[in-house]
């Protein structure tokens, strides 16, 4: 499968913070460093499409996917019950390479991919090396090598991530990760105008 290789940090001060792209550490020491630049002017006619456009590329660069997927994705939005909007960042939310960053289990969604596809990451004890399997309620993640990832283990912002739950036994170092529910709109982490996102491709598709 293809992925993108290019510079995560020039996307980063193009479109601001994407959790999933680049750890919170390395985000801040960028903005700190970098100098500020003066915002070309953009005809007012073209406005628009540059900020449906704009949130178009947050959501592909911070989920790790291809133009391809992010349509494949719109269309099932779209055949859907709800707010398509909604259904779209539900879907993403619960892909499992995603669902292994908001464990902390990886500090990026990238690594979190890795981690997948070398089948370290294991659903319902079966090992799982598919980053864009669509996790369920009740499932419950774990890794191979449970004593490598004990200690970082922690949902990332816990107050926001109701749909998931980690259980932990100290005396063996070993843990479990499940997802509870699907997610709900205020779990997401980064701000995204999905609303924008479907106009965009209600105008190109």
């Amino acid at each position: 499968m293809s992925r993108d290789r290019g510079p995560r940090l020039k996307k980063i001060r193009r479109l601001r913070a994407l959790p999933g792209l680049v750890t919170p550490e390395k985000f801040f020491k960028f903005i700190k460093n970098k100098k500020e630049k003066k915002k070309e002017p953009f005809r007012k006619r073209n406005k628009e499409y540059r900020v449906r456009l704009e949130e178009k590329q947050k959501l592909r660069f911070n989920y790790g996917l291809t133009e391809r997927q992010l349509v494949r994705y719109m269309h099932i939005a779209g055949k859907s019950k709800g707010s398509t909007g909604l259904v779209l960042l539900q879907l993403l939310e619960m892909r499992l390479d995603n669902i292994v960053f908001r464990l902390n289990i990886a500090s990026t969604i990238p690594g979190a991919r890795q981690l997948v596809n070398h089948r370290h990451i294991l659903v319902n004890g079966h090992i799982v090396d598919i980053p864009s399997y669509r996790c369920k309620p009740r499932d419950i993640i774990t890794t191979k090598n449970h004593e490598r990832f004990f200690k970082k283990i922690t949902i990332l912002k816990s107050k926001e991530s109701k749909h998931l739950s980690i259980k932990k036994d100290y005396k063996v170092k070993n843990f479990q990760g499940q997802v509870k529910k699907i997610i709900d709109r205020s779990g997401v982490l980064f701000k995204i105008k999905e609303s924008l996102v479907v106009e965009y491709y209600s105008r190109q598709i």
